[in-house]
C-alpha cells in the first residue's frame, strides 16, 4: 500500500519560511519522480515545484521560482519543500505526488500516480 504523508505546514508570517516533507512507503522510491503542488479555497490545484528521480531535473511554477526549493533523499524516501519569502498568496493545502516513469509534464496532475492528504500552509500578512 503506497502512502505519502506530508508534514511540516503551519501558520508563518509573511516573509517567513517554512519547510515541507512528505514521507513515502510502500513504492520503490527511486523510481518515482515527485511533485508539489498546491490548493487555495475556491481555486484548482496548481503545480508548484517537481523533481526528477536523482534530482537532475527540476521544474518550478513561476510564481515561486527563486523563493522555493525542492528536494529528495532516495535513502530517507523523503522530497522536501523549503518556502522562503512566503506571501499571503502562498496560503493553500499542500500536496505531494508520485510520479512513475519517465520525468515528464510535472505541472499536469494526471501524469501522477499517487498522492498524499496534504498540509495546510497559512500566510499571515
Amino acid at each position: 500500500q503506497v502512502q505519502l504523508v506530508e508534514s511540516g505546514g503551519g501558520l508563518v508570517q509573511a516573509g517567513g519560511s517554512l519547510r515541507l516533507s512528505c514521507a513515502a512507503s510502500g513504492l520503490t522510491f527511486n523510481n518515482y519522480a515527485m511533485g508539489w503542488f498546491r490548493q487555495a479555497p475556491g481555486k484548482e490545484r496548481e503545480f508548484v515545484a517537481g523533481i526528477n528521480w536523482n534530482s537532475g531535473q527540476i521544474s518550478y511554477a513561476v510564481f515561486v521560482k527563486g523563493r522555493f526549493t525542492i528536494s529528495r533523499d532516495n535513502a530517507k524516501n523523503t522530497v522536501s519543500l523549503q518556502m522562503n519569502s512566503l506571501k499571503p498568496e502562498d496560503t493553500a493545502v499542500y500536496y505531494c505526488a508520485a510520479q512513475g516513469g519517465i520525468y515528464r509534464e510535472p505541472a499536469r496532475p494526471s501524469t501522477y500516480d499517487y498522492w498524499g492528504q496534504g498540509t495546510q500552509v497559512t500566510v499571515s500578512s
